[in-house]
């Protein structure tokens, strides 16, 4: 089998790319079959693996959680070779054990979203990819060794509530979560996990708590500041963390084999003869490693 060239996406904060050791930096516009992605993307490389950042909210923030285009994001990435992404976010916390600064490697979700396109398959091509385990366990592994190698404080399972904000929770919905054994809470990672699933993506998802939800009785207690300590610290943690995991992932020579590359097998359930070429020429990107016949 020929070997695939590794490239990793980075999905994250606007200044997760001020990186030491980051070499070859570009910001390229890159065009999308379902609109803009939420900024340029810049293409860079580190410790001889090749890196494709995209801020999630764009450059400055400036757009809310349910107005990402996230499936732009996924087949822009998919479309420049991104075959890894590691994404990055700040989370509220639901659990006593899991306090501010500390990471989360997530390994289930609950999405509670509701106001997102969720998928690439509708309208004239409809495919069912498993989500059950909705994380790619190879590369998470890689992600622990690294946060232990950084001695950061790593959670190494934890599932990820995703709410539709852009408004936090409720104390009673919060408490709600809690009852269904939630650990983390936030706005971004869902459906951004099912999209690069039906890409056929290798997508882990790193949490950095940044407060305790609104459950917590000294929650009110928390102020601006510590917020702010609490986020500068979690992004140089984030930082030295893609530094050490970059050499992991390019030495990985059992990437090319990961179940998650082959997630379109078997998947797309439309009859042949009802397949919209239309919607098959949209989806090329996506459908690269897949024989489509109509």
């Amino acid at each position: 089998m020929k070997k695939v060239e590794k490239i990793l996406g980075i999905i994250g904060g606007s200044g997760l790319y001020d990186i030491k050791g980051l070499k070859n930096k570009k910001w390229v516009k890159v065009e999308s079959a379902f609109g803009l992605p939420s900024d340029e993307i810049l293409f860079a490389e580190l410790e001889g693996l090749e890196i494709r950042f995209l801020p999630r909210h764009g450059r400055g923030h400036v757009l809310a959680p349910s107005e990402i285009n996230y499936k732009a994001n996924i087949e822009a990435l998919k479309s420049i070779g991104v075959t890894e992404i590691l994404s990055i976010s700040a989370v509220g916390s639901l659990r006593e054990d899991f306090m501010p600064g500390d990471f989360v490697l997530v390994d289930q979700f609950v999405d509670r979203t509701y106001a997102r396109k969720k998928s690439f398959f509708e309208e004239g091509l409809v495919a069912h990819v498993s989500m059950a385990n909705p994380v790619c366990q190879r590369n998470g592994n890689h992600l622990l060794q690294a946060a232990k190698d950084e001695d950061i404080k790593v959670h190494e399972k934890g599932t990820y509530l995703v709410m539709e904000g852009p408004q936090f929770s409720t104390k009673a919905e919060s408490e709600i979560y809690r009852t269904w054994s939630c650990d983390v809470i936030g706005m971004t990672n869902m459906p951004e996990a099912k999209l690069a699933r039906e890409a056929e993506i290798c997508y882990t998802s790193v949490a950095m708590v940044t407060d305790f939800d609104c459950w917590h009785p000294n929650h009110d207690n928390v102020t601006v500041d510590s917020i702010i300590k609490v986020m500068t610290n979690n992004a140089q943690n984030a930082k030295n963390l893609i530094v050490k995991i970059a050499p992991l992932f390019l030495n990985d020579d059992t990437s090319d084999n990961c179940s998650c590359k082959r997630s379109l097998d078997n998947s797309i359930i439309t009859a042949p003869n009802m397949r919209k070429k239309e919607v098959i020429e949209k989806l090329k990107s996506i459908l690269n490693r897949i024989n489509i016949n109509t």
